[in-house]
């Protein structure tokens, strides 16, 4: 092994105690969840055509709205992924002529054409006569980007229906938000109108902090099922968790009015989508100290990478600013190269839907697109960063950060 990632992991071990005892606190919230509801053999059975009075399904989405400490949950093979769901949380809860106010910045890529800033118009948030606002970010004499509390105090009103937070960063280089902003945004929105509906896209988040965004006043939350609840197993979906009324329009939104939450055969996937759910708290302290180990050999060498090692984590995803184009194109050739799954393809730059510039993607994963297990990922365009997340374990990510030094040219 490399000596710069041997010395990289003895710096780092002082960090993985409270990894740990986050994990412990998280596997504990969600085993008496499971034990609460009496999780047996029988609700990995599954029925079929219309869904109806699969009990199942319903201990299922009863186990998710304890470990979030919500009214209700829904949680579903059916969405395509997280953008789907949140999508669903959106536009089930929003109408026409009601505002919208995205109150971290510019939300991710895919949540553009989502919302309507950019394209396909008529069938967005705003085609639908929905109002949008963003809150811009601030910026510290180091140059972060961060929340505005401030911008957010004088954007919000009474003709502010929704707002949105974003906890992970996207594709830009700004702070992810973690549960104490998350719960002083909320607050700020409540005092300027306490109707409003604070939503929280909850991708990448999940199990990294020892509290859920719904355990410090979050109306809703959203995520996807190939991220961290999925625990690496589940081969496709997302959940919504909640306010019952919340949670039941959204879900009318995925089926139909009058269907809800009741419906939807859930295809033999229920025990995989358990059993990822109670190895979560596990496999996310795993990527967690993969992503600081990470962040700790580049720093090492010399190249700009958040969050700093010793910076407390809100989320799976460290990134790393190489300013060119070729040694993006390196890390994400070694990555791949270090897969278990299809180690033998070169990632290239390529379009792809939901994205206005074209994308470098590495990471030979058992499950297409799935963000728990390690890749990584970047639009080319400046800074030229990746943002690498996951890893099953982390092991992995250590051997696979000693053949990106290698492919960099960079001997230890």
């Amino acid at each position: 092994m490399n000596e710069i990632i041997n010395n990289a992991e003895e710096k780092v071990q002082k960090y993985f105690k409270k990894v740990d005892k986050i994990k412990e606190l998280n596997q504990e919230k969600v085993l008496s969840a499971f034990q609460k509801y009496k999780i047996g053999l029988e609700h990995f059975s599954t029925v079929s055509g219309y869904g109806h009075d699969d009990m199942g399904r319903e201990a299922l989405d009863n186990v998710y709205a304890d470990v979030f400490k919500t009214d209700e949950a829904i949680v579903r093979n059916h969405f395509v992924s997280g953008t789907h769901a949140i999508a669903c949380a959106l536009f089930g809860n929003l109408r026409h002529g009601e505002k919208l106010v995205s109150v971290v910045g510019t939300p991710y890529d895919t949540m553009e054409e989502v919302i309507g800033t950019r394209g396909n118009l008529r069938a967005s948030l705003i085609g639908h006569g929905v109002k949008y606002e963003e809150v811009g970010l601030a910026k510290n004499e180091e140059g972060e980007e961060f929340a505005d509390l401030d911008g957010i105090e004088k954007a919000v009103d009474k003709s502010v229906n929704m707002v949105t937070i974003q906890r992970s960063r996207g594709y830009s280089l700004r702070k992810s938000v973690d549960i104490e902003t998350t719960k002083k945004i909320i607050e700020i929105v409540k005092s300027k109108n306490p109707d409003c509906i604070c939503f929280v896209d909850n991708c990448y988040c999940e199990f990294v902090e020892e509290k859920e965004p719904t355990e410090i006043g979050a109306d809703l939350v959203a995520g996807s099922l190939i991220k961290n609840p999925g625990g690496g197993i589940v081969e496709a979906g997302g959940y919504i968790a909640g306010k019952a009324e919340y949670v039941e329009q959204a879900a009318c939104r995925l089926t139909a009015p009058g269907i809800g939450r009741e419906g939807g055969a859930m295809l033999n996937q229920l025990r995989l989508i358990f059993q990822g759910l109670f190895m979560a708290p596990s496999v996310v302290s795993e990527a967690i100290k993969g992503a600081i180990l990470a962040s700790q050999v580049f720093e090492d060498i010399g190249f700009i990478s958040t969050p700093k090692p010793s910076e407390p984590r809100t989320d799976l995803i460290q990134t790393i600013k190489f300013g060119a184009p070729e040694p993006l194109m390196a890390f994400c050739k070694a990555l791949q190269y270090y897969s278990p799954v299809e180690s033998y393809l070169t990632p290239i730059p390529d379009e792809v839907p939901g994205y206005d510039d074209k994308l470098i993607m590495a990471g030979g994963s058992f499950i297409e697109g799935s963000t728990i297990e390690l890749s990584a990922d970047g639009p080319m365009r400046p800074p030229f960063a990746a943002y690498m997340q996951g890893g099953l374990n982390y092991a992995h990510v250590k051997i696979a950060l000693n053949g990106v030094l290698k492919e960099l040219g960079i001997q230890g």
